[in-house]
């Protein structure tokens, strides 16, 4: 299968905006086309989903081994006619100054050919000194560049340039205010509030039709094998399917790895969506919840208004429902929330606390977390790789797990934690540790043994 990455020098140098022109093109040839993003990311997967017609995933080498990343990745391309992945960060950026969870290493453990984008605002003839830079910083698998922010006039200069250096020079991106994607504190905003989307990625593709050199990057990828790997041992639990578990999916509740959810179909369980701004009740046949993050301080008030919801959330967790709440979801369990613009509203009231607005990035970025208790994922001493990425703080985060920063080694304590709760702001990607699923999934079928009892 043809793959390739579109990786970039830095956060901000425009590898999201070049990767959906780019799907876009491929879509409009007809090609049945995968896509990924690299690292933890939720928003930039959702860009892509809406123009590939299907689920996006990630590709993280800090949560998974190379043999688990191998099998996500066969599994959710091999289908298709080409995969395209976008890079995270620059190029060779992991976690702490370790390679582990940075694009290049995911490049290399999947044998994927890598373009970088280069911001070229404000440069000429350094552009060379980048690309130099990129192409002998370690051994790896660039296969070209794009250009992105460069008047017409310096194409020539950097053709010349990727001559000079041996490398392919795969075309431009100049700047088209028509087409930009507006950012807020967590990154884009999501797809799902973009006006006219599919004009915007249409008129993005226009642009790399004329500009990049679209057959040849996709001759570039070439055909590679898929990489070998050993399957996971991942069995249907008994009872399972019996299990449905009610996920909170819309404008307020949107950050979901649709990895989680495929292995929680792959343990048995059936998955429902429900709105916790629409709608008056969790799915009657619910044997679990899953409430991820988002931007529910956007939509305080109308979560907050919502009373029938936010009765029902509250009665079946104090019945003993199991529930995961990560970040927003987290907030939203909280007696009240700090919106946006300032006001306060009440919430669920499962955790006894506020959620409240910061000014900057909360303890961001991957940790490993290890139980103080038993709990619903895992023992006691048990450890659980998560990432937190927020600008809101709480309160009662929680005191039944200690993080560990993986780039620093600083340690505070946070979530809460019991037979049928986790919530707390760090994400988990059950890949990591496919258990943590198998122990929710136990926990779904008890608790509906114990209704029947």
């Amino acid at each position: 299968m043809k793959r390739f990455m579109i990786a970039g020098t830095n956060s901000g140098c425009g590898k999201t905006t070049i990767t959906c022109a780019v799907l876009q093109a491929m879509v409009n040839r007809g090609l049945h086309t995968a896509s990924f993003k690299c690292g933890p990311d939720y928003i930039d997967p959702m860009f892509h989903s809406r123009i590939i017609g299907t689920a996006a995933h990630n590709l993280d080498s800090f949560f998974c081994d190379d043999n688990t990343l191998r099998q996500l990745f066969t599994e959710n391309s091999e289908n298709a006619d080409i995969s395209v992945s976008e890079g995270v960060m620059g190029f060779y950026d992991g976690v702490g100054d370790g390679d582990r969870g940075s694009s290049h290493s995911v490049s290399e453990i999947l044998k994927i050919p890598a373009v970088i984008v280069i911001d070229c605002k404000g440069m000429s003839s350094s552009i060379g000194a980048v690309m130099k830079g990129f192409l002998e910083y370690k051994k790896n698998l660039i296969a070209g560049f794009i250009f992105n922010r460069l008047p017409e006039s310096l194409a020539g200069m950097a053709q010349q340039l990727c001559n000079e250096l041996n490398t392919e020079f795969l075309g431009f991106f100049p700047v088209c205010r028509e087409a930009e994607l507006k950012s807020r504190h967590l990154g884009l905003v999501t797809a799902a509030e973009v006006t006219e989307l599919k004009e915007k990625m249409q008129l993005l593709s226009e642009i790399a039709e004329k500009n990049i050199d679209i057959e040849r990057l996709i001759s570039l990828s070439k055909n590679v094998s898929f990489p070998e790997y050993t399957p996971l041992n991942i069995s249907g639990i008994s009872g399972a399917e019996n299990v449905t578990v009610a996920v909170a999916r819309d404008k307020a509740f949107s950050f979901i790895y649709e990895d989680n959810l495929n292995l929680l179909k792959k343990l048995g369980c059936r998955i429902e969506y429900f709105s916790p701004l629409e709608d008056c009740e969790i799915p009657e046949n619910a044997a679990g919840i899953i409430i991820s993050g988002g931007y529910p301080e956007l939509y305080a008030e109308q979560l907050s208004q919502n009373s029938p919801m936010i009765c029902d959330v509250r009665k079946k967790i104090s019945g003993g429902m199991p529930v995961i709440a990560e970040c927003g979801g987290f907030m939203y369990l909280h007696s009240t929330l700090e919106a946006d613009k300032g006001a306060e509203y009440a919430m669920a009231g499962i955790i006894p606390g506020k959620a409240f607005k910061t000014n900057r990035l909360q303890r961001f970025g991957y940790i490993n977390m290890q139980a103080e208790r038993d709990g619903l994922l895992c023992q006691a001493d048990e450890i659980i790789s998560a990432h937190e990425f927020h600008r809101w703080d709480s309160t009662a985060c929680g005191e039944d797990f200690t993080a560990v920063k993986a780039s620093s080694g600083k340690e505070w304590k946070c979530g809460h934690f019991s037979k049928n709760i986790y919530a707390g702001f760090p994400h988990i990607y059950f890949y990591s540790a496919p258990e943590t699923a198998a122990n929710f999934v136990k926990r779904c079928v008890e608790y509906i043994n114990e209704k029947t009892e």
